[in-house]
């Protein structure tokens, strides 16, 4: 349970003393910077990237960060062979277990998460647009990242194939007990990244 606290923790880092962190939540919040690190530097994330129009590709990162979760939510049988429900269920015991281990802006938030079932709420591409919108509406200043839904849906097939691609060097990167590698996924995500960037 610590170690998936600091696996979500590196979303709430900002200004908190790690030095004080137990070695468990520690070691989880490295896991998540390299995850991090990892998935900026991808050639197909990157080139997923480059599809968002110059309005939004600011924050591309943020919105295929979410719509990962969706397509691993909507593939789930094939990248692991522990029931969906289950995984979901133990997460969010595990986040209502962790609350001591957060800060403040973290407790808030996965409550949030826990109580109004976010991650189920991603299985929908309707969901994921949701839950971007409301992201856009605490961002400060000026910016056009609202309704990026509209973009998700239309590079769908593209950023589909993109994440199988993805989600296969990942898995090899970072091996897990819970996702793996989904050899049945679509032989026509294999052969390259269809589609082409947005105009700039």
């Amino acid at each position: 349970m610590p170690s998936r606290v600091g696996n979500l923790l590196g979303d709430f880092s900002r200004g908190l003393d790690i030095d004080s962190l137990p070695p468990v939540v520690l070691a989880g919040l490295h896991n998540h910077r390299r995850v991090d690190q990892f998935t900026d530097q991808h050639p197909q994330v990157q080139q997923m990237k480059s599809s968002f129009t110059r309005q939004r590709r600011r924050f591309a990162g943020i919105a295929l960060d979410v719509l990962f979760d969706h397509f691993l939510l909507v593939h789930w049988n094939q990248y692991s062979a522990i029931p969906k429900e289950q995984l979901v269920a133990e997460l969010y015991d595990d986040l209502i277990a962790g609350q001591s281990l957060m800060p403040e802006r973290m407790q808030q938030v996965t409550s949030r998460l826990v109580e109004h079932d976010w991650f189920r709420s991603y299985e929908s591409l309707d969901g994921v647009a949701y839950a971007l919108d409301r992201i856009a509406t605490r961002i400060r200043f000026e910016h056009g990242f609202g309704g990026v839904g509209t973009e998700l849906e239309m590079h769908y097939e593209q950023f589909e194939c993109g994440f199988h691609q993805f989600a296969r060097d990942l898995f090899a990167a970072f091996p897990s007990p819970v996702v793996g590698w989904a050899e049945l996924s679509p032989l026509h995500c294999l052969d390259g990244l269809p589609g082409e960037p947005a105009e700039h």
